[in-house]
Parts: structure tokens; sequence; C-alpha cells
């Protein structure tokens, strides 16, 4: 059985390269020249994909959320309207889509609600993401699946059983599921890799790795135990205002994952054990044999 979803020109899947997304989410910080600035980076490193967040804040900001105060980088203001400073509007995503043919890289978004995944699909992005946090949200999961699309789901803070019932609702056909952890940085003893292997075993559709760690080792991790997606939050600087920058990785960093992941696949291999030529010096002068 071969797993494979085509997302734009790209296979992923069995015996493909990892397709590898950076995240952008909101470590733009509602502003532009960020934004342009991280897809620089995804594309100097060879990322396949940088990938967005879209929410319309009075569908997604729960009521008894939306006066409470915060300090951001607009001054002391209320949740809802930072949500709104870190939204951009039809003229940005128009730019963000521009830019991105521009330099040559695919864009998507993860939409939390039904009108911001309408707003986004009018792009016609190559797949769309659903983000953990909306795995539940079943209406939104048959919007999804009405566009057509591929789909890329995540799965943090999910139980098996609201998985199974997702998945249901999705089908295993045209989709990737992501394993996740969703605590923004996890910790190491949570990122519970393994589930990539479960997941592989009970779906036949391809498996992916959303991860929230500091570091790179257990993203490359991911690929060795089968994901064929990789999904890691980009920042221009760790220290950045916001909630998901201590999580992200910074420039350089992202250029380095993309070696180890690469390297990773490089040497896997057949699991077919033989002589190499490049041994056969060694064999010729440290080989011994008795009875």
């Amino acid at each position: 059985m071969e797993r494979i979803v085509t997302i734009g020109n790209r296979k992923v899947g069995d015996g493909q390269p990892a397709y590898i997304i950076g995240e952008v989410g909101i470590n733009h910080n509602g502003s532009l020249e960020n934004a342009k600035a991280l897809m620089r980076v995804a594309k100097k490193a060879g990322l396949d994909a940088v990938k967005f967040q879209k929410r319309t804040p009075l569908l997604c900001v729960p009521e008894h959320q939306r006066n409470q105060m915060r300090d951001t980088p607009w001054g002391y203001i209320s949740y809802l309207d930072y949500r709104y400073k870190v939204e951009f509007d039809k003229e940005g995503y128009d730019e963000i889509d521009h830019y991105a043919k521009q330099i040559g890289i695919d864009w998507f978004a993860s939409s939390w609600d039904i009108p911001s995944l309408e707003f986004i699909e009018s792009y016609n992005p190559p797949t769309h993401k659903i983000p953990s946090a909306l795995l539940t949200d079943h209406e939104l999961l048959r919007a999804y699946k009405a566009t057509g699309k591929p789909i890329i789901a995540s799965t943090g803070m999910s139980t098996l059983n609201e998985i199974e019932q997702a998945m249901e609702i999705l089908g295993e056909d045209n989709v990737i599921v992501c394993h996740a952890t969703s605590s923004y940085p996890c910790p190491p003893e949570e990122l519970n890799l393994k589930v990539i292997q479960a997941l592989k075993q009970k779906y036949k559709c391809p498996v992916g790795y959303s991860g929230h760690e500091v570091g790179l080792v257990p993203s490359a991790v991911a690929v060795a135990l089968g994901a064929c997606l990789v999904e890691r939050h980009i920042t221009l600087d760790r220290s950045m205002w916001g909630s998901d920058q201590s999580a992200s990785v910074e420039p350089q960093g992202v250029e380095t994952l993309v070696k180890y992941i690469r390297v990773i696949e490089k040497s896997m291999g057949d699991g077919i054990k033989q002589v190499y030529d490049s041994e056969k010096s060694s064999l010729s002068k440290l080989r011994r044999y008795s009875q």
C-alpha cells in the first residue's frame, strides 16, 4: 500500500522527500514586512511551503475573553483588539499571494472558522491545514472536506477517540494526519514521537509531524520514524513578542533542520544488508576468519 497525497507539484508520502512547512502563523506580529522576511527565510532554507493562520476574530474569540486587557506591542488593549492587529486583510493576503509567486514558494493557511476558510480558498491554495484546536469542530471539518483540496490535520490536545471521529468525517483519501503535542514549547518527555508509528499502523493515509519543541533533533527523528511531512514554527528572532516565538526556529536553525532531515532520508536506506564498495578496502585489510 502506497500512501501518497499530492500538494501542488509535490508528491507527499511513502518514498518521497519529507514535505517541510515553515509555520509563519502569527509570528509576523501583524507586519507584512516580517511576513515577507519569513517567506524569504523559508525559501532560502529549501522549505516546500509557508503557512499562515486566518481567523475572524468575532467568531473565534470567546465573548468572555474579548474585553480582557493585555500588554501588546500596540499598547494596553483588549484581547479582541489584539486579535485584529495580527490579522491581515484582503490587501495583505493579496500581497502575500503575489510575493509567494514572485519568490517561488507555496503558501496556505490554517483557517479557524468557515468565513476564513472561504476567504483562503479564494486564493486556490495547494492544501488546507486544520489546526489541532479545531479537530473537534465537525462542521468546520466538513467545510474543509468540501473544498476538495488535500487536507493536513493536526492532532494535538486530542484523544484517539476524537481523532477517529475527525477521520470518519475527513476520510483517509487526500488527507495527511499529523502527530502533535500542543504545548509551546513542548518538553521532550511529552513529544511522544512513537505516536507517529501508531498513526501509521491505524490509518492508510500519510502521517506527518507538527513540532513545538525547542531544538531540531526531534523533528529530524520524526522523519526517521516515518513522518512524511514536518511543520515547525519559524521566527526572525525567538526574543520577539508573541506566544509562539519561544517554540519557533530562527533562520539559521531552519537551514540546519532541512539539512538534518535530508541527511536522515539518505541514511535510512532500504533495509537490505550488503557490503558496500566503500567497505571493501577495509575488508581486505582487516577481515579475519576462523573456525
